[in-house]
């Protein structure tokens, strides 16, 4: 039996590289049989180097052999390439990939684990496979529908568009075409699941398989981080704010800087000094430009000194970062679930996080009537919730970091293991 994850990014080191790994970890255990194939298009690095990078990274080994086939095509699926239709652009080119893996090996199991839909009819139809999907993220969403009947600007939302009303018109039908074609495609799957409440909603109204769609929470690797003690070390004076999410634009670390310009600016806090390092993963030159963008921004603001940024950095050196942050930042709007909000709250920070998606609704919850830490929107709410996070006393924070590290045991590779395989059952 063969057994193939479609992910052409696999060597990227984010959260969903480690759904991934630890996807393959769990079936291998079951099914150790199977021959395993990933499709990937990081043709500059060999397997085995693909394979040491996913245990550097997340300390995942994986027991048995895996076979990677290469692909040249990934470019067609880099936004990159399609300035304007964007999406129906990458879906498209997508289709054209799939067609080069399905070219090289045909499985008996297909899995999508990156969000590429529009592969699935490919490999049901054309493959003849058992096929499934882990999403993160729908690729449209009601929220991006309603952003442009509002007329309001955003990420995938141009000013010249929402000021003309025709184009804003022509873009609406445009979207909801193409919610109606992913919607369709969607629905090949044998087997969705989903990584958080939020996401479950949007592809419940519009892949309309409730019958088949499970939430299975992404592995957070909690267990790593419970060897740090939640006290706070008074080794160094002040506080250290970290954030953790791979630098791209819907990440939306501007935010963090600014608020952080503001909290220091305003003086908003009698403590001594504070330091906001920003640790990140770059994929590619758009990436690197991001972070020399903020670099600039920091020096605009003039807030240089106190801001650190760390890139592509091994994971101890993260969890020593961890280890010595007094507050955890997260900025992304309608953010998925937030593996990174998981892991800061896990090393015992007190995370700060964006007043949407998963960390609204699945993370930042009460856990048995207390609190496990702090949602904010704006620049101006930023700023005084971190002020009021490091006015409060020590004991306090320490009553949030224990409640907060209880609650997320729910996000362990155990839990995900036993949810995944359950999910994926009925493909075998």
């Amino acid at each position: 039996m063969v057994i193939a994850f479609f992910h052409p990014y696999c060597n990227a080191g984010g959260g969903g590289e480690r759904v991934l790994w630890c996807a393959l970890r769990a079936l291998q255990k079951k099914y150790p049989e199977a021959v395993y194939v990933v499709y990937t298009g990081d043709v500059n690095v060999s397997g085995q180097q693909i394979l040491e990078g996913a245990f550097r990274r997340f300390n995942i080994r994986l027991i048995l052999p895996v076979q990677f086939v290469f692909l040249r095509k990934r470019y067609l699926v880099e936004d990159s390439l399609y300035p304007h239709f964007t999406l129906l652009g990458q879906s498209l080119g997508s289709v054209f990939l799939g067609w080069e893996a399905l070219m090289q090996c045909v499985p008996d199991v297909y899995i999508d684990s990156m969000g590429y839909a529009f592969t699935l009819p490919l490999f049901k139809y054309i493959g003849g496979c058992q096929v499934g999907s882990y999403v993160h993220y729908p690729i449209i969403s009601t929220d991006m529908l309603s952003i442009v009947k509002n007329q309001n600007v955003g990420l995938n939302n141009a000013a010249f568009i929402t000021r003309n009303p025709f184009l804003s018109k022509v873009k609406l039908i445009y979207y909801y075409l193409f919610a109606f074609i992913y919607g369709l495609v969607g629905s090949c799957s044998d087997v969705v699941m989903v990584n958080s409440s939020w996401t479950l909603n949007h592809i419940l109204s519009l892949w309309k398989v409730g019958n088949c769609t499970n939430i299975v929470y992404p592995p957070c690797d909690v267990q790593t981080f419970l060897d740090i003690p939640l006290h706070e070390k008074k080794t160094t004076p002040g506080h250290v704010l970290v954030s953790v999410g791979q630098f791209r634009p819907e990440k939306n670390h501007p935010l963090q800087i600014k608020a952080f310009a503001k909290l220091l600016n305003k003086k908003m806090v009698e403590s001594s000094p504070l330091k906001l390092v920003l640790i990140g993963g770059c994929r590619n030159k758009d990436d690197e430009l991001r972070v020399n963008q903020l670099r600039r921004l920091s020096e605009d603001l003039g807030v240089q000194e106190y801001v650190e940024f760390k890139i592509n950095i091994p994971f101890d050196e993260l969890k020593n970062y961890l280890s010595e942050a007094t507050i955890g930042l997260h900025t992304m709007w309608n953010e998925h679930f937030g593996i990174g909000v998981v892991e800061c709250m896990a090393a015992g920070t007190i995370i700060l996080a964006h007043n949407s998606g998963g960390p609204k609704l699945d993370i930042v919850v009460p856990h048995e009537g207390d609190i496990t830490g702090f949602l904010a929107e704006s620049e101006e709410g930023y700023a005084e919730t971190m002020a009021h996070i490091l006015s409060m006393s020590a004991e306090k924070r320490l009553q949030i970091r224990k409640s907060a590290r209880a609650s997320v045991s729910r996000f362990s590779d155990q839990e995900f293991e036993v949810a995944f395989l359950s999910s994926v059952e009925k493909l075998f």
